[in-house]
């Protein structure tokens, strides 16, 4: 996987746009979830889907979820939801979007930090 990854926390981290073929790369470093920010074809229609790359989460055995949040656009249902992925979803979790920013500051308004 040739996409940097933010750690937030020990159990928190970002990264930009991932494709099915980074989810082995994400499993392998030890992650287990992923949450797909990043609503489909924001990039246009080379930009992965989020389907495809859910299949490859699972089959690499992580839990995955698609919450997209339109750039500029979060509201505070968004908000809410990404604090009950954070709650629930197994740990350590990563979350993608085009470039990192949008779940930096939707997890930074989840957890007040």
């Amino acid at each position: 996987m040739s996409t940097p990854i933010n750690s937030l926390t020990e159990n928190f981290a970002v990264a930009p746009q991932l494709a099915a073929s980074d989810m082995a790369a994400v499993a392998a470093a030890g992650f287990k979830s992923v949450i797909i920010n990043r609503p489909d074809f924001e990039g246009g229609a080379d930009q992965p889907t989020a389907a495809a790359v859910m299949e490859a989460a699972r089959a690499a055995g992580l839990t995955v979820e698609y919450q997209p949040v339109v750039s500029g656009g979060m509201t505070a249902e968004d908000v809410v939801r990404f604090k009950e992925l954070l709650e629930t979803l197994p740990a350590p979790v990563l979350a993608y979007c085009r470039s990192g920013t949008r779940c930096t500051v939707l997890y930074r308004a989840a957890t007040g930090g």
